[in-house]
């Protein structure tokens, strides 16, 4: 498949537009009762997702329906509405996240916060934007002075700085990427597929920011089991930082 880097992103976002007006024309943004934490907003986004990326040549995992067109070159990993408990009630931190692999691994990514528009773009190798413009993580170094956000909360004070859960990965890893936070954990338990975190993952380290955990990082990765599997995940905006919040949130939680 020949599409280049461009032409990649374009179609990412023609998908985005299109989980935009399914939202914008939602009467029901509650439970849908298909599975649990399954919500109208996610059947609504996933339909139109899959569809404008599976014709656009790529195959296609997604948290709402699983893989599509799995033998093609290009995989498409979507979470076509990360944060859909925020979204159902309207706390405006919901985003759709997209990052496409190819047999290098992450490739191209755009997550957008459909609550306010924000977009951030990550291609591998060029960097990250947030709107348009070059984005940085913000150099913190040290948990005492950072302020770290947490998908589930570890068991004890940490020693950070100032802590948020906001309740949508994609947009916290995108924080971290631009600064507005300095780092992010997954703790207490709480673990993270594919689709939540391989679109933040990217806009991070194309940032400046670095990601550590068990996470899966490449097309034999999302294929097997590593795709399907839930992971922690652990971003800071520097290798200092990163190393002093995954030790505290491992040893914490008593894991080896």
């Amino acid at each position: 498949m020949g599409m280049d880097d461009r032409a990649v992103l374009e179609a990412l976002h023609v998908a985005s537009d299109a989980v935009a007006d399914s939202l914008a024309g939602l009467d029901d943004w509650g439970l849908a009762g298909t599975r649990y934490g399954q919500y109208h907003s996610d059947l609504a986004a996933d339909e139109v997702a899959v569809t404008v990326l599976v014709d656009a040549g790529f195959a296609v995992l997604s948290e709402e329906s699983g893989w599509h067109e799995p033998e093609r070159a290009l995989v498409a990993v979507v979470d076509p509405v990360d944060g859909s408990t925020n979204a159902s009630r309207r706390i405006p931190w919901y985003a759709t996240s997209i990052c496409v692999l190819d047999g290098d691994g992450p490739r191209v990514a755009l997550v957008v916060n459909q609550a306010t528009a924000v977009c951030y773009e990550a291609v591998r190798g060029q960097g990250a934007t947030r709107n348009g413009k070059r984005i940085a993580s913000s150099g913190c170094r040290s948990l005492k002075e950072a302020i770290v956000a947490f998908s589930g909360y570890p068991h004890k004070y940490l020693g950070w700085h100032q802590y948020r859960s906001l309740g949508a990965a994609a947009l916290d890893l995108c924080a971290v990427a631009d600064g507005s936070l300095d780092g992010f954990a997954t703790a207490g338990g709480s673990r993270l597929r594919s689709w939540d975190y391989m679109g933040g993952m990217l806009v991070c380290e194309e940032a400046g920011a670095l990601v550590a955990g068990d996470t899966a990082s490449s097309l034999t990765d999302v294929h097997g089991e590593q795709g399907l599997a839930r992971h922690q995940v652990f971003a800071a905006a520097t290798s200092s930082l990163l190393s002093e919040l995954y030790e505290s949130v491992i040893g914490a939680s008593g894991a080896a």
